[in-house]
């Protein structure tokens, strides 16, 4: 078992008592962690497409799915069935894992880091956030990379309350930016 799943299982009680909570299935928890990755112009170069997700794929440790885009938009210069991302879903297991190494070990190797932004929350109690870079990331190699890119990573919780969420991810160790909440 992973060091988060067991960090998890030892704070249910303080979040049972800290949101009161009287059942125990209804105490919050982690569902899934999906990272994504926008092409843009990338999109046009089917090497530079497949690096990246390769890039994620070690990042997350599980295999990412190249996103095709469903309908043309002369907007954007996008062409229905032509690549327009990046992602990767993951759950038990590989998000326990992937949690950890973000908190533990990808979050502090960024520069200048004050904490993730508290605003990231959606109403549903899911969060949102950003990376500028691959980067930080022990498996990443700057060698092996063509483009730099960020990521975004959304965290996907059995709650419907951002509160209840907040409270679940900052007992987990989430960093996030002092201020008001």
């Amino acid at each position: 078992m992973s060091r988060m799943k067991e960090k998890y299982r030892s704070i249910v009680p303080e979040l049972r008592e800290e949101l009161q909570i009287k059942n125990v299935m209804q105490t919050p928890k982690l569902e899934k962690i999906v990272i994504s990755v926008g092409a843009g112009e990338e999109g046009k170069d089917s090497k530079l497409i497949q690096n990246m997700a390769d890039t994620i794929s070690l990042i997350a440790g599980q295999h990412a799915v190249i996103t095709l885009a469903k309908k043309s938009v002369a907007g954007f210069k996008a062409r229905e069935g032509a690549p327009s991302g990046i992602k990767v879903t993951l759950r038990g297991e590989n998000m326990y894992n992937f949690l950890d190494k973000l908190i533990s070990i990808a979050l502090p190797r960024v520069k200048d880091f004050r904490g993730v932004p508290r605003k990231g929350f959606d109403g549903r109690g899911n969060y949102n956030f950003g990376l500028d870079e691959q980067l930080m990331f022990p498996e990443v190699v700057y060698d092996q990379i063509m483009k730099t890119h960020g990521m975004n990573i959304t965290i996907v919780t059995s709650t419907d309350d951002d509160k209840e969420a907040f409270v679940l991810l900052e007992k987990l160790g989430m960093p996030f930016a002092k201020g008001r909440k």
